[in-house]
């Protein structure tokens, strides 16, 4: 019987993937499936209903909507534009500046807004249609913002990281973050290797080295976005917040920030705060659906089963 719900489980979400069906949907729809082999149709879908409910019963869950705000408020408020500026003042000398530009931003704006989502849309955005002007082959801009945005869910503060802690039952969140740095700083590295050799081969321009008071100035401009990761991680450290509560003070940070910059008004708080809503719902639907399909895959026994198929390989824990 556990094969049979295993293979139902596995072969109907690749199929609902197939057919384009949502990713989120599509492990909803395959867990009641694989639930339909062992329950009544009411059952079933009272049992996924409940794990996806309960699955978002947390309160270390409430930092991801918080971080989508800051990031979609540091997107609008002009924050994302200072943090680009600030990356072609590093990346401006090398093969395909513009590339560099995007990667350094991404990384940026990721690890201050914990989301890789907003990093995407506003670094993107801006990018993309000066890269064109420059010559740039649009499938290559797309590609190297693809691949940077999710840089920013490794490098502290992250949302992703987060969401690990409460999966695992509990890792320190404190620690997670600290480790975090290393692998998206290599991430970020190679990545701009990989672009330099595409744009040196394709004769991507590079961009003019900036006076020293006008590199300056943009470093200066950079700052205050930038101090917000000292603020986030070093309070977390330190014991000072909570990440739940880290987050929150990021999005009072970069409201505060752009309203200084008067890159938006209290006016257009209602529609940022929807299309916030409407990323969160995304996220977190995914979140609840993807802990029903960790039970139904428990109750098959999945887990067991590839842990006894590891252990029969070696005792190694390196091969392993």
């Amino acid at each position: 019987m556990d094969a049979f719900v295993i293979i139902t489980l596995f072969a109907s979400f690749f199929i609902f993937l197939f057919l384009s069906v949502p990713v989120s949907i599509s492990i909803a729809l395959a867990t009641f499936l694989s639930l339909l082999t062992n329950f009544p149709p009411l059952i079933a879908s009272e049992l996924v209903s409940q794990k996806i409910i309960t699955g978002l019963n947390s309160f270390g869950l409430l930092a991801i909507p918080f971080f989508i705000l800051a990031g979609n408020i540091m997107n609008q408020g002009g924050i994302a534009r200072r943090l680009i500026e600030f990356a072609k003042v590093i990346a401006g000398p090398l093969p395909g500046a513009l590339a560099h530009c995007n990667i350094i931003a991404n990384m940026l704006f990721g690890a201050i807004s914990g989301s890789a989502v907003a990093a995407a849309a506003a670094v993107g955005g801006t990018m993309a249609p000066i890269q064109k002007k420059e010559g740039y082959d649009p499938s290559f801009s797309a590609a190297v913002n693809i691949a940077s945005c999710p840089s920013g869910l490794l490098i502290p503060p992250s949302g992703v990281l987060i969401l690990f802690s409460l999966v695992s039952g509990g890792a320190s969140i404190a620690a997670l973050f600290i480790a975090g740095y290393i692998p998206g700083l290599l991430m970020g590295l190679s990545l701009m290797i990989v672009s330099g050799f595409i744009a040196k081969k394709n004769k991507y321009p590079t961009t003019p080295r900036m006076p020293f008071i006008q590199a300056l100035k943009k470093i200066l401009d950079a700052l205050p976005s930038l101090f917000l990761i000292l603020i986030v991680i070093g309070g977390i450290i330190q014991g000072i917040f909570t990440a739940t509560e880290a987050s929150a003070i990021a999005v009072f940070y970069a409201l505060i920030l752009s309203l200084i910059y008067k890159e938006i008004t209290f006016k257009d708080l209602p529609e940022i705060i929807l299309d916030s809503s409407v990323t969160t719902s995304i996220v977190l639907f995914l979140v609840g659906a993807s802990i029903g399909m960790s039970w139904a895959m428990a109750s098959a026994n999945i887990p067991e089963l590839i842990a006894n198929a590891l252990s029969s390989l070696s005792d190694n824990p390196l091969i392993i």
